[in-house]
């Protein structure tokens, strides 16, 4: 069995809590908007990492960064993007156990004709009331599952009137 850690939407922040959850992984998905070069290195340090790049990642250091990909884990074929609404394959046709994106910043886990859909919702600043999350899949004798992993992030203090 293989432990993925799913990450998405840092925008330049790398939360100690997100490391935390992603400490024992074997391998790490990034589903775009990055940030910056410096969130993938620190990642690295975690497990190998497989990243998109995301509509905010501009500049040189998002240039080599694919728009999609595409990783065998445990004989299950994932396809990673950054936003649900370009997806540009047909996942049951093309053999693939799982798609997974960002961009939204809701962490949500679905199935649709046999296919998971994953998106780890944003691991970086807080948008709106929206937690803030990442998620792991578990890979492993012909079998996917997939689990949101909610970051316990204190709201900061507000000053009483």
């Amino acid at each position: 069995m293989k432990t993925i850690g799913v990450i998405s939407d840092t925008h330049g922040l790398l939360r100690w809590e997100a490391e935390a959850a992603l400490a024992s992984v074997d391998h790490i998905i990034h589903a775009g908007d990055i940030g910056t070069p410096d969130i993938l290195e620190r990642l690295n340090r975690i497990a190998p990492v497989t990243a998109v790049r995301g509509n905010n990642d501009k500049g040189q250091w998002a240039e080599p960064l694919p728009d999609t990909a595409i990783v065998d884990i445990g004989g299950q074929r994932l396809y990673i993007l950054h936003d649900i609404a370009k997806l540009d394959v047909d996942p049951v046709v093309d053999g693939i156990a799982a798609i997974i994106a960002g961009h939204s910043h809701k962490p949500a886990v679905s199935e649709k004709n046999g296919v998971l859909f994953l998106n780890p919702g944003s691991a970086g600043p807080r948008r709106f009331t929206l937690p803030v999350a990442v998620a792991k899949l578990f890979v492993g004798d012909g079998a996917i599952r997939a689990e949101i992993c909610n970051l316990l992030i204190k709201a900061p203090a507000t000053r009483a009137q």
